[in-house]
This record gives structure tokens, sequence and C-alpha cells, in this order.
């Protein structure tokens, strides 16, 4: 039940008769050796710490240590309750709640990278917010898990994951295309509206460049989990309206490597350029560290 593409996975699934999320687990079982209980338990530990992090984020006055990010999960949370939103509710609970998740990480919290640290508000936050609009059990939850794994698992065998390696388009954008696929299974789409909501959310994040302020996974990648998980909304929308990508999911993830191999360092998590290179982002950094990381 191997699959090396996300043509060859939608093509598994069409053969088969069965979602992703079970054509990944039999992969799992696959390539592990391990057994279905093994899996499914892991994945379901995966969700309660997923859960705790969101949870803590958008309840508790959160901060780094660093200052630079947290309690933003929360204030958004209260803007919410006051019912004068102009995204509406849905989509920003979702956005919420990946600031939650990301918080808590750059205050050295438990989360789950998915697919890193860096990125890991998007898909707990698009799954919490989505699986409570849509009324969804645990085991639909734990499956979102294995659909945006899937997803997750091509890409970064096609190209790469990392800030360092392809800029953040490889970190927030692999993650905002994995949320985007997974939330079209939740909502009953087929394999292939979950491969066009992948290329759509991906290409629309083809170029971010990776450049924390101070070196931090706070400045600017909190905010960027935010804006991850409305476009990978977005992008499920469209596809489940039946708007196809015209460019095949696996090209757009092609063309994610070959722009990263050519982003220059500077904008390669290095904090050399970009935001971190600013006036504000050069203070930031000597505030926290005393001299520029540049410098050091």
């Amino acid at each position: 039940m191997n699959f090396k593409t996300v043509a060859e996975l939608v093509e598994l699934c069409l053969k088969e008769n069965k979602p992703i999320s079970e054509i990944m687990i039999l992969a799992e079982m696959d390539i592990s050796g391990r057994g279905r209980e093994a899996i499914m338990s892991q994945m379901y530990r995966n969700l309660d710490i997923m859960e705790e992090a969101v949870q803590r984020g958008i309840t508790e006055d959160v901060k780094s240590r660093s200052g630079l990010s947290g309690g933003d999960a929360k204030k958004l949370q209260e803007y919410i309750r006051k019912g004068k939103t102009i995204a509406g509710p849905d989509i920003l609970d979702s956005v919420s709640k990946a600031i939650a998740t990301n918080e808590v990480n750059a205050a050295m919290g438990t989360i789950v990278a998915t697919p890193t640290a860096g990125a890991c508000g998007i898909v707990p936050g698009t799954l919490f917010s989505t699986a409570s609009k849509l009324g969804a059990g645990r085991e639909a939850m734990v499956r979102y898990l294995f659909t945006a794994g899937a997803i997750g698992f091509v890409i970064a065998n096609n190209a790469c994951i990392s800030g360092a390696a392809g800029g953040c388009q490889a970190e927030v954008g692999s993650a905002t295309a994995m949320a985007a696929a997974a939330i079209v299974e939740l909502a009953g789409g087929t394999a292939q509206q979950s491969a066009h909501a992948t290329a759509i959310a991906l290409k629309n994040l083809l170029g971010l460049v990776c450049d924390p302020v101070a070196g931090l996974v706070e400045v600017p990648c909190v905010k960027r989990n935010a804006m991850g998980a409305a476009v990978a909304t977005v992008a499920a929308d469209m596809a489940l309206a039946g708007i196809e990508s015209r460019v095949p999911c696996d090209e757009v993830i092609d063309a994610m490597y070959r722009i990263g191999k050519t982003m220059p360092h500077t904008l390669r998590e290095t904090a050399l350029g970009g935001l971190a290179a600013t006036p504000t982002g050069r203070a930031l950094e000597g505030k926290i560290f005393g001299v520029p990381l540049n410098q050091k």
C-alpha cells in the first residue's frame, strides 16, 4: 500500500475504494511493521497533546520567555465572542487555535510537530475548529491527522519541510497543504478534491521566505500559522465546491522544491534577511541577545 506521489495516493484511494486516511494507516503498517492498534493508539495520543496545547493557548496567559509572542489566541477568542467579526467566527476559531498552538510552542510547551514545530499550529487549529463545526467524533479527528500525514509524507519525500532547506513555504506552506487536504476528507470530500485542495493551498504560499526575528520561532511565525489556517480552510472550501487546480498537485510540490533551492540563504531561517533584517527586527534581536546574531 505504498505511494510516493499524491497522484499515486489518489489512484490507490480509487482502486481500493478507501479514503486517504485509511491508505495512510495501511502504509504506516507496511513501513513500520506495527499493527493497526499500536498506530491508532499513538495518533490518539498525538490528538490529546494537540488538544491540550490548543486549550492552554486559548484560555491561559501564555507568554514566551523572549516576550515576542503570547496572548493573541486568547485575545482573538474574546473578539469572536463579541459577535462582530468580519471574517466570521468559524474561520477565526481555526485561526485562534492555530495561534494558540504556536504560542504554546514558543513558550516551551508540549506540541506535535506538524510537520515542524514552527508550523505546528495549522493542522490542530483547523482540526479542532472544523471538527467542532461538523460534529466529528474522535476517530474522525484521528483520521484527519492521518490524511494530513499522508500529504506531509509526500511533500517530505519529494521536496522539503524545513525552513532552512526551503523557506517558510516548506513549513507553513506544507502544513497548510496538509490541513487543506484533511479538512476536505473530514467534510466528506473525495481524495481527488483533497489533492486539489492541497495544490490550491500550497501554490498560494509559494516563495514564502523564512525570516525569523532574532532567530526565534515567534515573529512572524505565529501569525503565519494564523494565515495558514485561513488559507487551508478557504482552499478546502474551493475544492469542495468543485474548483480544481490547473497545475497538478505533484507539480506544485516540485515547484516548491525548486523555488526553495534557488532561495537565497539569507531567507532560509538564518535571520539574515527579510523581516529579521528590518530596523525593528534588529532592535528586538539586540534587546533579547545583547548583540545581533549576525555579529556573534
